[in-house]
């Protein structure tokens, strides 16, 4: 999956702010205005992106605008682009179970000592792979 993608949106007034549509994922939101659409637009197409990835879909290619066709003339064609990598760190905090194996010396130990094994993996992995949060 690619870290940045860009999908186009039609952003059409209603009572109330504007409904959302990404015609590419076929699927829809609203805000109470433009900026709050287009943060609605984002947050859609980093569920949808998240959806597929999880189904092992690949996604679609985002159409180029010329394709898009809008219902009224009053209706705002426009691009949304989204950083997926980011997008997942900030939301997709599932959390996921994964066994381990460590000597029983070790885990004597670490129990004794009130260690919460899941905390000590995470920060370890953090580490390893140069995150910063």
């Amino acid at each position: 999956m690619r870290d940045t993608i860009v999908y186009p949106v039609i952003l059409t007034k209603a009572q109330g702010g504007y409904i959302v549509f990404v015609p590419d994922l076929n699927c829809n939101t609203q805000g109470k205005d433009l900026y709050e659409a287009l943060e609605m637009a984002r947050d859609v197409i980093g569920l949808m992106c998240l959806d597929y990835e999880d189904d092992n879909k690949e996604l679609p290619a985002p159409s180029e605008l010329s394709e898009i066709k809008r219902e009224k003339d009053s209706d705002i064609l426009t691009l949304v682009d989204i950083n997926l990598a980011e997008y997942k760190k900030k939301n997709d905090n599932r959390a996921v179970r994964k066994n381990l194996t460590i000597p029983n010396w070790l885990n004597i130990a670490a129990e004794k000592e009130n260690i919460n094994f899941s905390s000590v993996l995470q920060e370890a992995l953090i580490e390893k792979l140069n995150i910063v949060r």
